[in-house]
C-alpha cells in the first residue's frame, strides 16, 4: 500500500455528520436550514472574536472546544481579537493597553488551542482595527448608524455592553460593528455564547438593509461559575484564571458552590459537561478504594444521576476536577514562564499586577501598590437588625453576602436610619477588614454609607442597582480585573488611603478618584448626599 493511501481511504463526512459536529453541545442555533444547505454545497466558514478585556478564564475553553469540533467538520475558522470592540465597551480597555491587551489574548488563546491539540495553522487570527478602521468599513458604521434606532442598540448590548446609568456613545455603536465583521470577515456563521443573541438578531436585521447577507449564528450555553452565576473577569470567586497557581485552583474549587445533590447552578458539574467531555469523551472520578475506587464515566448524564443520587461525593467531584483542570492548565503556565510573556502580562494588566510586600529589613523596595481593587466589596441583604445589647447608638445586623453563613456586622446607624428601614434592604459592604470586636460582638464587615459634609450630620446606606444578588462583586471602573486582598492588614491602612479619594458626585453616585462604583447591573448611589463623603 503506499504511503498516505490509508489515510485516502477514510471516508469523507458527509453533510449530516459534519452538522452534527458542528451543532453539538450548543444551546440554540439561528439559520439551521441555511446551515445544511451550505455544507451540502461546501465547507461552512465561520468566525469567533472575543473583546480583549479582562484576562480569560478556564470558561474560554467551552468555545475552544468548539472551535474543536468546527475544523474537525472541516470548516475555514477564523479567531478575531475585537481590540476596538475593547475599547468602545465603557473602555473596559484603555486605549494605551489596547495592543497590549491584544498580544496577551493572542499569547494565551493559542496556548489554549495547542493544550488540547487544536493544530494552529489551520486557523486564521484577525485584529478588529487590521480593517475596522479602513474607509469602506468606517462609511458602512455611519450606513447603519443612519439606520438603526437608539433602543435598538442598547437593547442589542444589553447583555454583552457594560450597563450603565449614562451610557457612551461608543457602546451604542458597539453591536453594529460586531454585525459589520460578520460581512468584513466574508464568513457565513458567527459563533458565540448566547449571551451574544441579542446582537446576532441585530446583525440579522440590519445587515440586510445595508444589502449584505443574513448570516447563520451557533449559541453555546453560558457555563455557570464557580459561586454559581456567570463565569466572569470582573468577578474573582467565580472563575479560575489560566495562570492561577495550583494552590489557587484547589483552593478556589474548595469553595465553589457544589451541594451534595445538587445539579442546579453547579459550576463544578458544568464545567465538566461543557469542558471536560467534549475535550476527552469521558470523565474520571477519583476516589479512594473504601468509597469504590475510581470510576471512569462515558457519558456525562451517568455522572450528573450519579451526582444526584449522591452516589459521587462534592470533594471527590472537586478533586478529580483539580487533577483534569490542572493537565490542561499545566503547558498554558510554562509558556507563561517565560520573561517576555511574564513581562507582557504585568504591562497589560498592571493593576492587577500587585507590588510584593518588602522582606523584613530589606531597604527602597518599592512602595505598595494601593488601587480600590484591593478591597472586596459586595451587595449584601440584611437579614436581621438588632439593637447591640450594650450599646444603644450601634445596630447588629446579618448580612447575607453570597456565602453560606451571614456575616455579623456591627453599625452606629441607630440614629441616622430606622431599623425597619435597614431590614431586607440591599446595603454595599466591605468584607474584608480585619475582623474586631465592638464593644463585645465581633463585626464582620463595613456597610459604606454617604455622610453630609456640612451639619447636621446625615448618613445613608449606599444603594446597589435594582435586581442585585447578594454576594456579587462591587468594583471601581477600571480596576475590575484586581483580585482583592484576602484581609486587609490594619498597619498598612490600604482601606484610609482609598478613603481619603472616596466621594459622592452631583448625581448621588458613589465615586473613587471621580471613577464610579459599580455592579454589573449599574452604578453604586445614594437618595440625596450630593458632594458627601464615603466611610
Amino acid at each position: 500500500m503506499q504511503p498516505g493511501a490509508a489515510a485516502a481511504m477514510e471516508p469523507a463526512l458527509g453533510p449530516q455528520e459534519k452538522y452534527h459536529l458542528i451543532t453539538r453541545n450548543l444551546q440554540e442555533v439561528l439559520g439551521e436550514d441555511k446551515l445544511m444547505g451550505i455544507l451540502k454545497e461546501r465547507e461552512l466558514k465561520i468566525y469567533w472574536g472575543t473583546a480583549t478585556t479582562g484576562k480569560p478564564h478556564v470558561a474560554y475553553f467551552v468555545p475552544m472546544s468548539k472551535i474543536a469540533d468546527f475544523l474537525k467538520a472541516g470548516c475555514e475558522v477564523t479567531i478575531l481579537f475585537a481590540d476596538l470592540h475593547a475599547y468602545l465597551d465603557n473602555m473596559k480597555a484603555p486605549w494605551e493597553l489596547l495592543e497590549l491587551r491584544t498580544r496577551y489574548y493572542e499569547n494565551v488563546i493559542k496556548a489554549m488551542l495547542e493544550s488540547i491539540g487544536v493544530p494552529l495553522e489551520k486557523l486564521k487570527f484577525v485584529r478588529g482595527t487590521d480593517y475596522q478602521l479602513s474607509k469602506e468599513y468606517t462609511l458602512d458604521v455611519y450606513r447603519l448608524s443612519s439606520v438603526v434606532t437608539q433602543h435598538d442598540a442598547k437593547k442589542a448590548g444589553a447583555e454583552v455592553v457594560k450597563q450603565v446609568e449614562h451610557p457612551l456613545l461608543s457602546g451604542l455603536l458597539y453591536p453594529g460593528l460586531q454585525a459589520l465583521d460578520e460581512e468584513y470577515l466574508k464568513v457565513d456563521a458567527q459563533f458565540g455564547g448566547v449571551d451574544q443573541r441579542k446582537i446576532f438578531t441585530f446583525a440579522e436585521k440590519y445587515l440586510p438593509s445595508l444589502g449584505y447577507a443574513k448570516r447563520v449564528h451557533l449559541m453555546n450555553p453560558m457555563v455557570p461559575g464557580l459561586t454559581g452565576s456567570k463565569m466572569s473577569s470582573s468577578e474573582e470567586d467565580s472563575k479560575i484564571d489560566l495562570l492561577d497557581r495550583k494552590e489557587d485552583v484547589k483552593k478556589k474549587l474548595k469553595k465553589a458552590f457544589c451541594e451534595p445533590g445538587n445539579v442546579e447552578n453547579n459550576g463544578v458539574l458544568s464545567f465538566i459537561k461543557h469542558v471536560l467531555f467534549p475535550l476527552k469523551s469521558e470523565f474520571v472520578v477519583l476516589r479512594e478504594e473504601k468509597w469504590g475506587g475510581n470510576k471512569t464515566y462515558t457519558a456525562y448524564e451517568a455522572l450528573e444521576k450519579d451526582f444526584a443520587d449522591q452516589v459521587v461525593h462534592p470533594g471527590d467531584l472537586k478533586n478529580s476536577v483539580e487533577v483534569a483542570l490542572n493537565k490542561l492548565l499545566d503547558p498554558i503556565r510554562e509558556k507563561f514562564n517565560s520573561p517576555e510573556l511574564k513581562k507582557l502580562t504585568n504591562a497589560a494588566y498592571p493593576n492587577a499586577a500587585k507590588a510584593k510586600p518588602a522582606e523584613k529589613g530589606t531597604k527602597n523596595s518599592e512602595p505598595e501598590n494601593v488601587d480600590p481593587s484591593r478591597l472586596d466589596i459586595r451587595v449584601g441583604k440584611v437579614i436581621s437588625v438588632e439593637k447591640h445589647p450594650d450599646a444603644d447608638s450601634l445596630y447588629v445586623e446579618k448580612i447575607d453576602v453570597g456565602e453560606p453563613e451571614p456575616r455579623t456586622v456591627v453599625s452606629g446607624l441607630v440614629q441616622f436610619v430606622p431599623r425597619e428601614q435597614l431590614q431586607d434592604r440591599l446595603v454595599v459592604l466591605l468584607c474584608n477588614l480585619k475582623p474586631q470586636k465592638m464593644r463585645g460582638v465581633e463585626s464582620q464587615g463595613m456597610v459604606l454609607c454617604a455622610s453630609s459634609v456640612g451639619e447636621p450630620r446625615q448618613v445613608e446606606p449606599l444603594d446597589p442597582p435594582a435586581g442585585c444578588c447578594a454576594g456579587e462583586r462591587v468594583y471601581v471602573e477600571g480596576y475590575e480585573d484586581g483580585e482583592p486582598d484576602a484581609e486587609l492588614k490594619p498597619k498598612k491602612k490600604v482601606f484610609e488611603k482609598l478613603q481619603a479619594d472616596f466621594r459622592v458626585s452631583e448625581d448621588c453616585v458613589a465615586q473613587w478618584k471621580q471613577k464610579n462604583f459599580l455592579t454589573k447591573l449599574g452604578s453604586i448611589s445614594c437618595k440625596s448626599l450630593k458632594g458627601g463623603s464615603i466611610s
